[in-house]
């Protein structure tokens, strides 16, 4: 992992837009190379208990991406319900859903605020970085 590279903050729905870099293990967003992104949303389905660490589906309002939870967070207990800030390595399609394992993640539940602020972080993000290189 390049942790040279940033962890883009952004929504599911830009995921569709990413593509393999063929000469890097990264991906590319409109010429962004990046490994790890940075997403926020409220966790849809678990793994029944004792279940393994894939089963995790986070819903950003956007879309939805399976998150693989490893390490010390496994030992913690993701609820569905709960509204998480996820940090990980972006590893593609999984089938039909893009796939993150997770480096970092923390309960923002009892932040109500937390959502409608990360919605105009990302947008603010978008619009000074992103945008113009997906310009032609």
């Amino acid at each position: 992992m390049d942790y040279g590279l940033a962890a883009l903050k952004l929504f599911c729905v830009h995921l569709k837009r990413a593509r393999k870099s063929p000469s890097e293990n990264a991906f590319s967003l409109g010429g962004i190379l990046f490994q790890r992104i940075w997403l926020q949303g409220i966790i849809v389905s678990a793994p029944s208990e004792g279940g393994e660490n894939r089963g995790y589906l986070l819903d950003d309002g956007t879309g939805i991406i399976e998150l693989h939870i490893y390490g010390e967070f496994r030992n913690h207990r993701w609820e569905v319900g709960m509204y998480v800030m996820v940090v990980g390595g972006y590893s593609g399609l999984d089938g039909d859903l893009p796939v993150i394992k997770v480096h970092k993640i923390i309960d923002l539940s009892e932040f109500p605020d937390r959502e409608s602020m990360w919605y105009l972080e990302v947008i603010e993000v978008f619009e000074l970085f992103y945008r113009p290189l997906f310009e032609d």
